[in-house]
């Protein structure tokens, strides 16, 4: 039986038979033949045609708003066939020219502007894509997905506040809205309102509005539920694998390459980067040492863990790599340890993950969480541990560092740290391309 406190299968909707949107105005329909023809060689591919074709229409219609989107449409094609950035602007343009035409018929208004906003998103004109979609709403005041679509477009930009006020109203319009209470939830989390978020990303999900199945939701409710110490986590990350966001129940992270070998633990041997890890053990105590030379606070070097994984305590980092891409500043400060990682390109060029001292002091705690990508694995090496008190989880087993040693776990499966001891505890951090990746791989897929 399925509570408000568990997770349901989408239930099946009726769906509404969707009207054909009407894009012709009284005078569009008296050149309907001509501007068939000329949309008949866009929907060809015959795209150099189609633009010269609705070129023509404008010239001798320029009061005509089907033929001018016509343009923009032919346009936009082109500049995808071209991979060309000055022909989707000149695209976007048109686009706006439709909307400012007297009589454009209102489906045409909102289905060219909602495209502009879709293109200067793609260029990364985020600003004005937000004016083109704030002007949609203006326009189409009482249309919910317009709202919704403006809400994410602040979500896009990072302005968070202004999203929670747009799904806010969307809430107030249509209380039963998913989209909006996904989303709404998604931001109580972000700003760390925990117990807040939960009834709006659960009651989203349970929805199965469209745009709600997505592993960020699973995620965050998961993560959510799993601080305020309610096992049904549990059940959603099960639905969320399920749905194929995540590879296992343990396994959550979301930007993957699929058929890589999954395992929490690893050894040496299974990495194939043993010279890299021998180096590591070989060298502790030159790496230990400068790490101490920099963790004086007065200097700043360290800096506390932003990421919002503790649920309490005190954790530092220093990175000296981070994307594939070096740190000079930090690395002047360490420069035995950076010339002993710099011919190490498995570590050094993994632009997946970073390279880092940690240090943690007594009385933390680091919720359980997953990285973000499967792509790498996580070595620690020990330099300071205490006799006691401090130790790691991943997945079903817990283990503990030991000094000049290195742990090595994939980090995309949930793991959890406790330090509980009286003395503080340092380890150096150095993530590795998955060995199973391909060099083209490595060198093409995105930092994170």
């Amino acid at each position: 039986m399925v509570t408000a406190e568990s997770p349901q299968e989408e239930k099946p909707k009726e769906k509404a038979k969707k009207k054909k949107p009407k894009l012709l105005n009284k005078f569009d329909k008296t050149i309907k033949a001509e501007i068939d023809a000329a949309e008949k060689l866009r929907k060809k591919g015959k795209i150099e045609e189609a633009v010269r074709a609705f070129e023509s229409l404008v010239q001798r219609y320029p009061q005509s708003p089907r033929s001018r989107y016509g343009k923009a449409q032919s346009e936009d094609d082109l500049a995808e066939k071209k991979r060309s950035n000055e022909m989707l602007l000149t695209a976007i343009n048109t686009y706006r020219e439709v909307a400012e035409l007297p009589d454009p018929p209102a489906d045409l208004v909102k289905t060219t502007l909602k495209r502009r906003a879709e293109r200067q998103q793609f260029l990364g004109r985020m600003r004005g894509a937000q004016a083109t979609l704030e002007r949609l709403v203006q326009i189409f005041p009482e249309d919910i997905s317009l709202k919704n679509d403006l809400g994410v477009g602040y979500l896009l930009m990072g302005d968070n506040k202004s999203a929670k006020k747009v799904f806010d109203e969307v809430l107030g319009m249509a209380p039963n809205d998913g989209f909006a209470k996904v989303h709404y939830g998604f931001i109580l989390k972000s700003d760390n309102e925990i117990a807040e978020s939960i009834p709006f990303l659960r009651e989203g999900l349970q929805s199965g509005d469209p745009g709600t199945d997505d592993g960020r939701f699973y995620f965050h409710l998961g993560d959510a539920l799993q601080r305020v110490g309610d096992n049904s986590a549990y059940d959603w990350y099960e639905l969320g694998h399920q749905r194929g966001h995540f590879a296992s129940v343990w396994q959550r992270s979301l930007y993957n390459v699929d058929g890589l070998k999954a395992q929490a633990w690893w050894t040496a041997r299974d990495t194939t980067y043993t010279d890299l890890i021998k180096t590591l053990e070989r060298n502790w105590k030159t790496i230990r040492d400068e790490a101490l030379s920099v963790m004086d606070a007065s200097r700043g070097l360290f800096v506390p863990e932003d990421e919002n994984l503790r649920e309490k305590g005190q954790w530092g980092q220093f990175t000296l790599w981070q994307q594939g891409k070096k740190v000079d500043k930090s690395c002047r400060s360490v420069p035995k340890t950076c010339a002993l990682l710099e011919r190490y390109p498995e570590a050094t060029g993994c632009k997946r993950g970073q390279i880092k001292y940690s240090v943690m002091h007594p009385g933390t705690h680091v919720w359980p969480h997953t990285g973000p990508t499967n792509c790498r694995l996580r070595m620690h090496l020990g330099l300071v541990i205490p006799a006691t008190g401090c130790k790691i989880r991943c997945t079903n087993q817990t283990r503990a560092w030991e000094e000049g040693k290195v742990l090595i776990f994939d980090d995309s499966f949930e793991h959890e740290v406790w330090q509980d001891a009286t003395s503080y505890r340092l380890i150096f951090i150095v993530d590795v391309w998955h060995p199973e990746l391909t060099q083209y791989q490595r060198q093409t897929l995105s930092p994170i």
